[in-house]
């Protein structure tokens, strides 16, 4: 039985004369995917995929790996078979056998994209069904809501059967939609809002501020772990570290306290446009939601964007915090967010921010600051590492 994997677009088709580069992209990735498993062969055409294992690997772990690619709307396990009308009824019962054991109702639903094939696709649907019904008399046809749905697809370079189709990850394949730079904590906001930028496409770079003696070595991994989960689903993400204990020190000394944590955003930054522009970014990815913290006022958001020469994308903006938590449960990132090791968003918290500061005010007070030399010294102490399929490095 020569089993494979059929990988159906969504948006991905509505893209006129790009979708060839789209598509392209979305092979890529999906080889990406698939390479730690084995090779794979890849054909496309007619706004699907087929994707064959080429030593006859585990069909399994492929199709988890091909479930978390954007880009992929749905993907079946199929049944490859001759263009003939025998040998699809014959794959049908064959190949779906257990199914159709266990079931009470099921339905034909054919797609004849070859239209060289003699038969249209109600004609299909009737002799496939009329032959499963021979050989299953547990069976009975229900057009409206059966129990399974066997899918015949008559394809340029062959017929498939296969049952229900799963639902793939959506989106678009990452590295059609540019480069961003996410600004990740360790909490649970940031890897969502990666997660969510990666779903349209776009290929990510993450910085991560230490203060260490505040921070520890294990807020760091904490850090790695959950962009580690977001790779997965990603791919490769160059991660830097940067060193921020000094300019928060000088924050926390020099300005007043209601304002720490709107004059740190500032200075966080200007650091990761300096480090995003570098790497070929072209935009800053916060995880900020509206109004979830005294620091996420839309006064704060627009004096923290006022230091930016790059757009800063949010895409938790309008989501309460049960959407989020139930986002980070599906990209399994939510028990790690939520280990007690502490980011440097949380040190030198002040007692009583100010939830309306203006431009003026956080200018007047960083006035007084004169860290040109630590920000240097900061972007120059960055550590690099590679998150995900490339390991760390």
């Amino acid at each position: 039985m020569n089993e494979v994997i059929l990988i159906k677009y969504g948006e991905l088709a509505l893209k006129g004369l790009n979708r060839s580069t789209f598509e392209a992209v979305l092979v890529k990735n999906v080889r990406r995917a698939a390479k730690s498993i084995g090779p794979v062969d890849i054909q496309r055409s007619q706004s699907t995929m087929r994707v064959r294992a080429k030593d006859g690997g585990p069909l399994d772990e492929y199709a988890d790996a091909i479930a978390k690619v954007f880009g992929v709307a749905a993907f079946s396990r199929a049944c490859e078979c001759k263009k003939d009308m025998t040998a699809i009824c014959e794959c049908a019962c064959e190949y779906l056998k257990a199914k159709l054991l266990s079931v009470r109702s099921f339905k034909v639903e054919s797609k004849r994209s070859d239209k060289s094939f003699p038969l249209k696709s109600p004609q299909i649907s009737a002799q496939v069904g009329e032959y499963i019904l021979e050989h299953f008399p547990n069976l009975v046809v229900d057009v409206h809501q059966p129990d399974i749905i066997v899918h015949v697809e008559v394809r340029d370079f062959a017929a498939y059967v296969h049952g229900n189709p799963d639902p793939g990850a959506g989106g678009l394949p990452v590295g059609t939609g540019g480069r961003a730079a996410i600004m990740i904590s360790g909490g649970i906001d940031s890897p969502v809002a990666a997660w969510m930028m990666a779903k349209r496409g776009v290929e990510l770079t993450a910085i991560h501020f230490a203060s260490p003696p505040y921070t520890s070595e294990r807020a760091e991994q904490k850090v790695i772990d959950l962009l580690s989960k977001v790779s997965e689903w990603s791919g490769t993400i160059r991660l830097f570290i940067v060193p921020f204990t000094a300019i928060q020190e000088r924050i926390r000394d020099d300005c007043p306290e209601e304002l720490f944590t709107v004059i740190m955003r500032r200075y966080m930054i200007r650091l990761a446009q300096r480090i995003a522009r570098r790497e070929g970014c072209l935009a800053l990815i916060s995880g900020e939601s509206l109004g979830q913290v005294a620091s996420q006022t839309l006064t704060a958001m627009v004096c923290t964007d006022a230091v930016s020469d790059m757009p800063v994308l949010r895409p938790l903006v309008g989501m309460d915090k049960e959407e989020i938590v139930r986002i980070s449960r599906h990209i399994d990132t939510f028990d790690i967010s939520i280990l007690p090791y502490e980011d440097c968003c949380t040190v030198f918290t002040p007692r009583h921010p100010r939830t309306r500061p203006t431009v003026e005010m956080l200018e007047e007070a960083e006035a007084a600051l004169h860290i040109d030399d630590l920000i240097e010294e900061a972007v120059s102490g960055a550590a690099k590492l590679w998150i995900g399929p490339r390991g760390r490095q």
